[in-house]
């Protein structure tokens, strides 16, 4: 027998604290609802938890972000279904304005409905935000993200919705109709011409959209780096180059065999022109300028005629002056209002006013302009078309991230939640051994009191 190790006392010493430590883990699993607190309870089932609350929360922002997705969309298609409803309203007018049974007067009525129209479409592609992002004005390119992981995303565009890009444009211009004089290339002895233009019509091209044969050094004016713009052919090929944007030189090779004062033959035409017709001699081009304010005058032609002085009068067919000059090249009104601006033009220049893209100032205009609205229907219907599909796209993704993160978030509990059961069990157990190891320590501890009777 022995008092100074009571090693039975230390035996249920040792078992009242494994016990104590279990029913403090029960406890605090109870308490919070995990089997996994920290790192020590499951280090692996820890890391594999973490990874999918990780793609749990992911998947959740991305319904959110889809939604967000869906809101922006609605919110164009809104805006489109207000164009669609005013692209009919020009149909109809259109309709009504075609039969001959309305008078010029009534026409013009119909047209001042027509062009208010046509700039609120414009108003509301320039308008319509997200967010602050405008939609409608042919810029918007997004990616929205619907996955929990780098790279989930879709892309949506949305094209240009306004009136120009409809051809529904209601914004007034003046064409008028310039030449200019071309001069002959010779080969040196001053009777044969060289490198000369060809009789026939030519675009005139940016030298950044050419894409015609490349431009030799030798046979071009100025050096091929030097090329601003390019006449070219119906081919696409290049005629005649330009160093200013207005002077144009033919391209042909001038030199040796031709003569000392071989020259190539020019052409100087207005840096606004984007066609020139070349008869013999002879270049011809309609220049396109716009109103500068927002006084304009009605659709028709018009003749320049001079005032009897220096200056010059904008007369209509029916002989009314309807704008005037001082030198020819800059228009007002009668209350001194500049209405446009153009090359200086003599006496007896036709000048004629549009109205922009619809126009339904006569019988044959108001039947082309049906036309003309039915593709602006067709395109604003096909990008209605490409939202609306969008949008179910996204409603479908809704539905599969929602499944997706559910059917995580059940593995993941799995892993991280508690069986309450089963842990009460262990607790009940513990709480249990917890008492009885105490009750045992309490009669180890009476133990070596029987020491005292060997001393009676």
């Amino acid at each position: 027998m022995r008092i100074n190790n009571n090693i039975m006392a230390l035996n249920a010493h040792r078992q009242l604290g494994i016990n104590q430590a279990n029913s403090s883990k029960s406890m605090e699993k109870l308490s919070s609802g995990f089997r996994i607190n920290r790192a020590g309870d499951d280090a692996a089932g820890l890391a594999i938890s973490e990874k999918m609350r990780g793609q749990i929360r992911g998947l959740k922002q991305a319904a959110r972000n889809a939604q967000d997705g869906i809101s922006l969309i609605q919110t164009a298609e809104g805006a489109l279904n207000e164009t669609h409803a005013i692209l009919q309203r020009m149909r109809e007018l259109a309709v009504q304005s075609s039969t001959d049974t309305n008078t010029t007067e009534d026409r013009e009525e119909i047209q001042k409905e027509i062009d208010q129209l046509a700039t609120e479409i414009t108003r509301i592609a320039t308008d319509t935000e997200f967010n602050t992002q405008n939609l409608l004005g042919g810029e918007f390119k997004a990616k929205f993200h619907i996955g929990a992981n780098k790279g989930q995303n879709v892309s949506l565009e949305i094209g240009a919705m306004d009136a120009d890009t409809l051809g529904v444009a209601a914004e007034p211009g003046v064409e008028y109709t310039v030449t200019a004089t071309v001069t002959p290339g010779t080969d040196g002895s001053g009777e044969n011409k060289a490198v000369n233009f060809a009789n026939g019509t030519y675009q005139i091209v940016e030298i950044g959209d050419y894409e015609g044969t490349e431009l030799v050094d030798g046979e071009v004016e100025g050096g091929a780096s030097a090329v601003t713009h390019v006449l070219v052919d119906g081919d696409g090929n290049a005629v005649g180059t330009s160093v200013d944007g207005t002077t144009y030189h033919a391209i042909g090779a001038v030199g040796a065999g031709e003569g000392s004062d071989a020259t190539r033959a020019a052409v100087t035409i207005d840096a606004t022109a984007t066609e020139v017709t070349i008869a013999d001699t002879v270049a011809t081009t309609t220049l396109v300028v716009d109103f500068a304010g927002d006084a304009t005058i009605a659709a028709g032609t018009y003749t320049v005629v001079s005032d009897g002085g220096t200056g010059f009068e904008l007369h209509s067919e029916a002989g009314d002056v309807v704008a005037t000059s001082t030198d020819g090249a800059t228009w007002v009104n009668a209350d001194s209002e500049t209405l446009f601006t153009t090359n200086t033009l003599a006496a007896d220049a036709e000048l004629e006013v549009t109205s922009g893209g619809i126009d339904v100032s006569s019988q044959e205009a108001a039947d082309i302009a049906i036309k003309t609205i039915n593709s602006a229907l067709e395109e604003v219907s096909s990008e209605r078309s490409k939202l609306g599909a969008m949008q179910n796209r996204l409603e479908h993704t809704i539905a599969n991230l929602g499944t997706s993160a559910e059917n995580l978030q059940a593995a993941e509990s799995r892993i991280r939640d508690l069986d309450m059961a089963e842990e009460i069990m262990a607790f009940t157990k513990n709480n249990i051994l917890q008492q009885a190891a105490t009750a045992m320590l309490a009669q180890a501890n009476m133990a070596p009191q029987s020491v005292l009777q060997l001393l009676g």
